[in-house]
């Protein structure tokens, strides 16, 4: 015997929608949406990776504006933006320019994605260690892959090669003609750091290496064999992609060589 469509409890999406149809934006409030479909109940319900990034918004701002929820302006703003990764690149200015945000939860969102970039930059000392490119580049894609300057950061490794520390060694035009080679060494040195990784972005998302980076590496690995800290990898980052330089051919040392 066949079900009769109707005879099947509503989804959730089509109580949502028929919420919203019944009632005008100015009179939607969240409060008046069905208890399991607010954030904070769906929070508590499914915990927080049971949520969409919209809800997740929804719940850093708390409360909508003219009329419409805080779900609905999260839902708008990932729209507006390209999703997720457009919109945790946006400025406060940018932000704020979204009917219904404003100054405040413009505030909120900057803090909330500021959190998250820190949080992947704290490397747990003797925690992480690093097997391969794909370790680091899942890690640093998120956290160098929009930037609007070029960074080359320095990945220090022990002689198991978990992570040391990760330095910022330079912010501009990554440059072999720039980039003083010694600087790379500086904290390795004094870490007595077994092997190193070299990470630098490309603003404008192709991760493709140019004559400037292989020059650089070459660089960087000669100065590794002089100083008993070899250089490992050079990876480059681009918006949603990386570049192994070891992976492309370049020489290198292997890990534990000559140890």
């Amino acid at each position: 015997m066949a079900l009769d469509p109707a005879a099947l409890p509503p989804s959730r999406d089509d109580r949502l929608a028929t919420a919203r149809a019944r009632t005008s934006p100015r009179q939607r409030a969240m409060r008046e949406l069905p208890t399991e479909d607010r954030p904070r109940e769906r929070l508590a319900a499914r915990g927080a990776a049971g949520l969409s990034n919209a809800e997740l918004i929804a719940l850093v701002w708390g409360t909508g504006s003219g009329g419409r929820t805080a779900f609905d302006l999260a839902v708008e703003a990932l729209a507006e933006h390209d999703g997720l990764a457009g919109l945790a690149t946006a400025s406060g200015i940018e932000l704020e320019a979204i009917p219904g945000v404003g100054a405040a939860r413009a505030a909120r969102l900057t803090a909330a994605f500021e959190l998250g970039r820190r949080l992947l930059a704290d490397w747990p000392s003797g925690r992480v260690a690093i097997r391969g490119p794909r370790d680091l580049a899942d890690r640093l894609i998120l956290q160098m892959g929009r930037l609007e300057r070029e960074e080359l950061r320095v990945v220090l490794l022990n002689t198991k090669n978990v992570v040391l520390a990760m330095e910022t060694v330079y912010r501009g035009n990554v440059s072999a003609s720039l980039v003083r080679v010694g600087e790379l060494f500086r904290d390795a040195v004094r870490q007595h750091a077994a092997g190193v990784i070299l990470v630098h972005n490309h603003p404008s998302g192709d991760p493709t290496p140019s004559p400037d980076d292989l020059h650089l590496t070459a660089e960087a690995v000669a100065a590794g064999r002089l100083l008993d800290v070899p250089v490992l990898d050079h990876l480059v980052i681009g918006h949603d992609a990386y570049v192994s330089l070891r992976d492309r051919g370049i020489p290198f040392e292997r890990p534990g060589a000559g140890r």
